[in-house]
């Protein structure tokens, strides 16, 4: 869940983005599958934000993770994940099939369910939410996929009423989102006194 940044350091470019993700995530997950959720889930994000569909940017993740060996537990609840959304499934039925989300591949396969089922970013978070299992992960997701896709005029906004450390958060996020175009060259005194190191 928390490696959505790594695909907005890629925009357009899955292969990077998915190998980043992958990165950070063995820095927690020993397991394959572990970091391998988290590459395609960077990749989806860095479609996102380069404009590509949902469909789309989660076709393009699924052709990178296939190059990869021991794919198979993250591409099975991919797959579940698609096929219950082509068969319309219900998110009371769908969502056990995919797991509670425990796991990275649960995750992985939860946020993709929601995000491709969900007519808005709200619908989406609170079908996310709402489930028995490690909501707050799938939750994350869920709006990671759906605010890359649709921007953040898709927050409504009287969650962005409440949301504390608002103004920072969103500074936060507009920085990472210009980190790809920064010249090391010009800029270091502005970016350090931001974020200073010690």
């Amino acid at each position: 869940m928390r490696v959505a940044p790594c695909g907005i350091l890629h925009v357009n470019e899955p292969l990077q983005a998915f190998d980043l993700g992958s990165q950070a995530a063995k820095l927690t997950h020993g397991h394959p599958t572990g970091y391998l959720s988290a590459g395609v889930f960077a990749a989806v994000i860095a479609g996102l934000v380069g404009g590509k569909p949902l469909t789309s940017a989660v076709d393009a993740a699924r052709k990178t993770l296939i190059g990869f060996p021991d794919h198979e537990e993250t591409l099975d609840a991919m797959n579940t994940a698609i096929r219950l959304v082509a068969l319309s499934e219900a998110p009371d039925r769908a969502i056990p099939v995919l797991g509670e989300g425990w796991v990275a591949e649960e995750a992985l396969g939860i946020s993709l369910y929601c995000a491709l089922t969900a007519e808005t970013l709200e619908e989406g978070v609170l079908m996310a939410v709402n489930i028995t299992g490690d909501s707050d992960s799938t939750g994350a997701m869920t709006g990671n996929l759906l605010g890359a896709l649709h921007g953040a005029s898709a927050i409504p906004q009287r969650w962005l009423d409440r949301l504390e450390l608002r103004e920072v958060i969103a500074t936060v996020a507009g920085d990472l989102i210009d980190i790809p175009g920064f010249d090391k060259h010009s800029g270091d005194n502005a970016w350090l006194a931001r974020y200073p190191a010690s």
